[in-house]
Parts: structure tokens; sequence; C-alpha cells
């Protein structure tokens, strides 16, 4: 399948790889399987992560000082992350490298033995990790609202779980995850570098096309609408920290685009947006406001986040409640349609520089929609929303008896 720059290579036990030739020294590769802590079972709450991090330490053939000096010692660099979908393992290599990154991610991801002194070890190392999360009121707020949001669903807990599910894991636990999560058709590679395609597949299906197909049964729970809600935690804090928003668009609602343009105009990415200018540069009142969009493959949260002080709160609700009533009641202008699009292209394509992250971009995509999103075609789609639709969505999304708010106050 060809999508200009790219080539996605389909092997029989449905492991896919998409290459992007780049001419450059370095290559970044990464590996996405569809499996992340909305995935995990009631009691079994962090699994996800907790994995991501064991898979760093044995193997059936290499030790942890082996994985980790493996890249290393050729100057590359080794990484992981989990969200609430997919886990994900990332390299950064000279080109002559390749072959081991991918021999790598082969044998953590098919080959890892769990052993039971390394669990217990990096139990206490994920310990720490949540009292340090928790110690950050404006991270640890995003987990509280989504809890609110996602009730009874995999998506309301916090990747790193809770620390009383984390401490009963044991060695079949993580097995169990595995069988049920690591589906071959929901694993894809990427790779951006300087190499023919004919050179790539070869490599790809050296390390892959031995793996056995293994595709089990899993059903992800749709979530469920919530009632709107407003919840105030006293927390040992100085400032508030604040959090309103609403249920929104999943992955392949039409309304997708044009929501992410709105959060972009509203308190995205950048200094010059609505809110930004409105209740920091005009007003003084917080440091920090922003707004975020996170699109799930079934469901979607737009919030608006803010910390200040006790005695400014009210001010900036206020403040940020004139803003969403404007939008709703009045939409935007042909002009500010028009800037606002030029803003958000022109970020998009910056964002493409950092290869890194557009090659797990693009893998993503494979995933998700079997083939590779364009620049063009994003683009184009952005050209396509209209006024009307900021304003049907904003009447949306906006609307005040659907919103649903999170206070962490001082403690009296």
């Amino acid at each position: 399948m060809k999508n200009i720059e790219y080539e996605i290579i389909r092997l029989d036990n449905g492991i896919r790889a998409v290459f992007h030739r780049q001419s450059s020294p370095i290559t970044h590769t990464c590996l996405v399987v569809n499996a992340g802590s909305r995935d995990e079972s009631e009691g079994k709450f962090g699994m996800a992560h907790f994995i991501e991090h064991l898979l760093f330490k044995e193997t059936a053939r290499r030790s942890m000082q082996q994985i980790l000096n493996h890249l290393e010692a050729v100057g590359g660099d080794l990484n992981a992350y989990t969200t609430k979908e997919y886990t994900c393992i990332h390299a950064s290599i000279l080109k002559p490298h390749l072959s081991k990154a991918l021999d790598l991610f082969e044998d953590i991801i098919f080959h890892s033995t769990f052993p039971e002194d390394e669990m217990a070890k990096e139990k206490g190392v994920i310990a720490d990790e949540m009292a340090s999360y928790l110690d950050s009121p404006e991270e640890s707020i995003i987990d509280d609202y989504e809890d609110i949001i996602y009730k009874g669903s995999g998506l309301g807990h916090n990747i790193l779980g809770l620390e009383k599910d984390l401490q009963s894991f044991s060695l079949s636990d993580v097995v169990d995850f595995l069988k049920q999560n690591y589906n071959t058709e929901d694993i894809v590679i990427g790779i951006t570098g300087d190499y023919d395609l004919k050179t790539v597949e070869k490599m790809v299906r050296r390390y892959f096309e031995p793996v056995p197909s293994n595709i089990p049964e899993r059903k992800r729970i749709v979530t469920a609408s919530v009632e709107a809600t407003h919840l105030e935690i006293p927390k040992p804090i100085n400032q508030v920290h604040y959090m309103v928003g609403a249920p929104a668009y999943g992955m392949f609602d039409e309304r997708k685009t044009g929501l992410l343009l709105l959060n972009n105009m509203l308190g995205g990415f950048g200094m010059s947006s609505i809110l930004n200018l409105s209740i920091r540069e005009k007003h003084g009142i917080a440091y920090t406001i922003e707004s975020n969009y996170t699109v799930f493959s079934d469901a979607g949260l737009f919030t608006i986040y803010f910390g200040t002080d006790e005695e400014k709160v009210k001010r900036a609700k206020k403040l940020v409640f004139r803003e969403l009533d404007k939008l709703r009641e009045k939409g935007v202008t042909e002009g500010q349609l028009r800037k606002a699009k030029h803003k958000f292209k022109g970020q998009i394509a910056l964002a493409e520089e950092g290869r890194m992250s557009m090659i797990i971009a693009v893998t993503k995509n494979v995933m998700d929609y079997d083939r590779v999103i364009s620049l063009q075609e994003v683009f184009e789609k952005i050209d396509e929303v209209s006024t009307a639709d900021l304003l049907n969505i904003s009447q949306d999304i906006f609307d005040p008896s659907g919103l649903t708010s999170l206070a962490f106050v001082p403690e009296d």
C-alpha cells in the first residue's frame, strides 16, 4: 500500500510496519501496541504501565544490563511510555543500527521473562512515582477529573494505577494481561530513516515474521454518559486548582477536527489563545490556563484547567464562562476562523519536524485507520471547518447543563 511518502508492510501474523524514507544519519523507530490502562480489569489497575517498566528487565537471552546497553553502546537512546490506549517503545540510533533496535524490540515484547526480584524492585520504583505524582495537584486533578467523567470505564483511572493493586501483582497477572491484550494484529512498527524499502522490509520480516499470530477476544467497554456534577476537594495546597469540561467526540466522529481547531483557539498551544489573553495577560489572574481536547477511540474529553489564588477563583471562573458563552452564543467571525486555521496548520507542520513524534503519530495512524493520513489531508479537513460548524460544536460541548467541574482547594 502506498501513500507518497510512506510504505506499509504487512506480515501474515497481523503485525504491520510503516516506513518513511528520509535522508538523515539518524534513524527513529518505534513499536506501538494497542493496549493501555483502559484494558485493565478491576483490581489490576496499573498493569499496562507495570509491564512497560518490566520489558527492560530480562528476556530469555538478555540480562537487564544487556538490554540497556544494547543500543546505548552505539550511542542510541531507548525509552517507552504508556497511555490509556497504547504502549509505545521507541529508539533513536545511527543509521547502521536499525537491525539492532528491531531485534531488541522483538526480544523484549515477546521474550521477556519478568523475574520475581525485578518485579519487586519495580513495584517500589512505581510506588515512588505515584507519591511524586500525588504531590503535583496540577497533574493529579486530571486523573481525578477523568474518574468522574468515565466512572465505571477503563478510561477512568490513573495510568499508574493504585498502590494496593500494584503490590498484589503476580507473574500470572502479567502473563494474563499480555495474552489478553498483546494482539499481533494490534502491533505496528514505525521506522523513519535513510533506507530503501527492500532493506527495511527484509529486517522487519527477519525479526517479526516468526512471531506466532495471537488474536485474543478483547472487548473494550464503551464509555457511558454521566450526569454533570461539581465537586470541591480540600487538599494540603496553597492555590486552587480548577478544571471544568465535558465529554466530547471520539476518534471517528466527523466533528473532531472542528473541536481540535476550537480548542486550539480557546486555550491550546501558544500565548495568543483566547483564554490566555483574557485571563492571564489582560487580567493577570492565573499563571497557567489552558484547554485540552483528548481523543480516544470511542470517546473524547474537553477540559479547561487553571490554577490561581483563592481570592481570584471566582473572577477567573466568571471570565472563563464569559468566553464560553461568547462562543456558544455568537460563534467566531470568518476573519477569526481564517487566522485560527493558519495558526493551527502552522503548528501541525512544525510538529512534523520532530521526527520521533512524527513517526509515532504515523504508526498510530496505521493502528487506528490502517493507513497514513497525510499532512495535506489534515489541512483539507481543517479548511472544511466553517463558522457554523464551530457554533454548533460550541453549543454542544459548552452547554452549561453538561459541564462538570472539579476543584482542589486549600484545607482550612
